[in-house]
């Protein structure tokens, strides 16, 4: 733990790098440090300490003190929830927050006083490998002859969640600019989406906006560089978890203009070969592996 809390964010997200959900690795880098400072080294073991931690939510801290501690607290994940659902037969909507507030009392109802770090997880096993959000086993099931939702006939209805919004798309446009054999890139801001990671300047498309326009547009207002646009480069489609997005990449050619932080926390110049030192999300990281297959405009 003193390794990590002594560790760089960003060699934290390089090595986090392509499995998303990059403020996990934040807020583990962030706790880290608050054990190894605060707590000299060791994981506090009090519910209230452990939920002051960054990143530790009921879920996790409930996980880590029964599983690690074996105190009496009970987990409510998707896994558990799927149970509890089918089991008790609760129609109502699960994404409700009074919802969650009653699951929450039925775990610790339900829960094996003594034994909570192994009772948690058989109950989530028992969700990720036979309480299946499609196709049930409910046939080798240990709870089926108490489970009012298999007795009904259609336990996979459950648990019942409102129909969700369509998941927007976006359609982003990146710049890939060079100045000789170097390629701009730029840091994002640490809070929110991607933070900390490294990008190509990328912003979203406006109403009317030309891809061409809001590529100069993204590297312009995130770094301060001027370019011009050479030529097409590649597109990418990524998924998120709210939303999607289609990136456009150019070609671009430098014009002048420092690069600097301006919409980003640090613009820099760098060699291809400088690129893999830095983290970058999944869906950059597919470009920068194109160009890595492709002839370097940069270069001549």
């Amino acid at each position: 733990v003193h390794d990590l809390a002594q560790a760089s964010q960003s060699s934290v997200l390089k090595a986090w790098e392509g499995l998303g959900y990059y403020a996990r690795a934040r807020n583990l880098h962030k706790t880290a440090q608050v054990i190894s400072n605060k707590y000299h080294g060791v994981v506090p073991d009090l519910f209230d300490e452990m939920a002051s931690l960054p990143g530790f939510g009921p879920y996790t801290t409930a996980a880590v003190l029964s599983i690690a501690f074996n105190k009496d607290y009970a987990v409510l994940d998707g896994n558990v929830i799927r149970v509890l659902s089918r089991l008790l037969d609760i129609r109502e909507d699960v994404t409700q927050q009074y919802v969650r507030r009653g699951l929450q009392d039925l775990a610790t109802q339900l829960l094996h006083k003594g034994d909570a770090g192994a009772y948690n997880q058989a109950v989530m096993e028992l969700g990720a490998m036979v309480c299946r959000p499609k196709i049930p086993q409910c046939s080798t099931c240990p709870l089926n002859t108490c489970c009012v939702g298999y007795q009904s006939g259609d336990p996979s209805t459950l648990p019942f969640k409102a129909s969700r919004k369509k998941r927007p798309h976006h359609t982003m446009a990146v710049g890939i600019v060079w100045r000789n054999s170097e390629v701009l890139i730029a840091r994002r801001p640490e809070q929110g989406l991607l933070g900390g990671l490294w990008e190509f300047p990328t912003t979203r498309r406006t109403n009317g906006e030309s891809l061409q326009s809001c590529c100069l547009r993204s590297v312009e207002e995130e770094t301060g560089v001027v370019a011009k646009v050479r030529s097409r480069f590649d597109t990418v489609k990524h998924a998120f978890t709210h939303f999607s997005v289609t990136m456009h990449a150019f070609h671009c050619d430098y014009l002048e203009g420092t690069a600097r932080p301006v919409l980003c926390t640090d613009a820099r110049w760098v060699t291809l070969d400088e690129l893999s030192e830095h983290p970058f999300s999944r869906a950059n990281r597919k470009l920068v592996d194109a160009l890595d297959r492709t002839d370097k405009p940069g270069l001549f």
